[in-house]
């Protein structure tokens, strides 16, 4: 034996203690995402699709038999948000807009602005496995993903409603550097 004693380790005080791991020395958790893509992903790609579904619904008159069905839908995917948002700042935000697109368009920046608040050097690492608790990334992916669900389940109520959608959904994701001839080539 090195001749410490057991009940002279237990008396150092918590900060001289050797822990078994520490968070910043864990590796990062390869299923869970970057902070910079779960931004990118949040800000700009559902944010575009969001807005280009969101289109067709806010022409739909309010005495529209699908304009029920497509609320709900709706409020699901804003409240979907509501929960990513609240995941990462652990506390209820402000009061948005009550307009449904408004509301939706708010708490999408809200959530974006507290993703770039997280430290994206921890962010995705295991918490050391003394602390019993899971890591933040893994709930804040899984909300993400409740998100992209959410989506999924709109897109398919708003080609009732524009059947053009998928075409506008489609656009500007492949631009061409030299537009295509109008006269066929053979």
């Amino acid at each position: 034996m090195n001749g410490i004693v057991a009940t002279e380790e237990a008396e150092k005080p918590a900060a001289a203690r050797s822990l078994p791991e520490t968070w910043g020395k864990n590796e990062r958790m390869r299923h869970i995402p970057s902070v910079e893509w779960m931004t990118w992903k949040l800000d700009y790609d559902l944010r575009r699709r969001i807005d280009k579904l969101f289109a067709p619904y806010a022409a739909l008159p309010a005495d529209d038999p699908r304009h029920g069905p497509l609320e709900t839908e709706w409020r699901a995917l804003c409240r979907a948000i509501d929960r990513f948002a609240d995941a990462i700042r652990h506390s209820r935000g402000a009061q948005g807009p009550q307009e449904l697109g408004n509301r939706i368009s708010w708490t999408i920046g809200q959530a974006a602005g507290a993703l770039h608040s997280l430290d994206s050097t921890l962010f995705g690492r295991r918490y050391p496995f003394q602390t019993f608790e899971r890591s933040k990334g893994e709930a804040l992916y899984g909300a993400l993903l409740v998100i992209i669900d959410h989506l999924n389940r709109v897109t398919p109520l708003m080609r009732d409603v524009d059947p053009n959608i998928d075409a506008h959904l489609y656009e500007d994701l492949v631009r061409l550097e030299e537009p295509m001839r109008e006269t066929p080539m053979a």
